[in-house]
């Protein structure tokens, strides 16, 4: 299943449906930096079990899940959002789709009630790949690359069905993939 499209900024990664690895199975991960120096990503389908006023006591209205990002810097909290007409910062990595900005905007945009869920997901951590470490990933088959998606996609709260919608909307070629058990020992 070799991934034809080479990887860049704003493209998803699809892990392959038997990756084993509990930081990228069944995951779906947009990437929000692409350099020489190595690609940054969020995982968008993990969920963790806190909201952003956990992280943050001082944003008591801030009950907007938290993603697990990826397993690099799980100290960091970071934001992707597709509210730019609000929040006036962040860096565009797909058409509508920014990442971070102003925090204090952000802060008193939560505080206020001016942002909603679907607007702006939180992730702990990110993925990292080190120069040429991606490419090798997909060309071994870990990674199918796509830019077939809509927006929504990536401001989805149904974790459970994401990696399966994307792999649906590769087409007739990636469909059969989505219904493969997670363990290859049940097939």
């Amino acid at each position: 299943m070799l991934s034809l499209i080479e990887p860049s900024l704003g493209k998803l990664l699809i892990s392959e449906p038997f990756l084993m690895d509990p930081n990228f199975k069944r995951s779906v991960i947009l990437i929000s930096d692409y350099q020489e120096e190595g690609t940054v990503g969020f995982v968008l389908n993990h969920p963790s079990l806190l909201l952003l006023k956990d992280l943050i006591p001082e944003m008591p209205r801030a009950d907007f899940p938290v993603y697990i990002g990826g397993p690099v810097a799980t100290d960091t909290v970071h934001f992707i959002h597709r509210c730019y007409d609000i929040i006036n910062d962040g860096q565009e990595i797909a058409k509508g789709i920014y990442w971070g900005g102003n925090f204090e905007m952000l802060k008193v945009l939560i505080d206020n009630g001016s942002l909603m869920p679907h607007e702006i997901k939180f992730f702990l951590g990110y993925s990292g790949w080190a120069p040429d470490q991606l490419k090798d990933e997909i060309t071994e088959n870990t990674w199918i690359v796509s830019d077939q998606y809509h927006p929504d996609v990536v401001f989805s709260d149904n974790e459970d069905e994401l990696w399966r919608e994307v792999i649906i909307n590769l087409g007739p070629k990636y469909a059969h993939v989505s219904n493969f058990p997670e363990d290859p020992r049940l097939n």
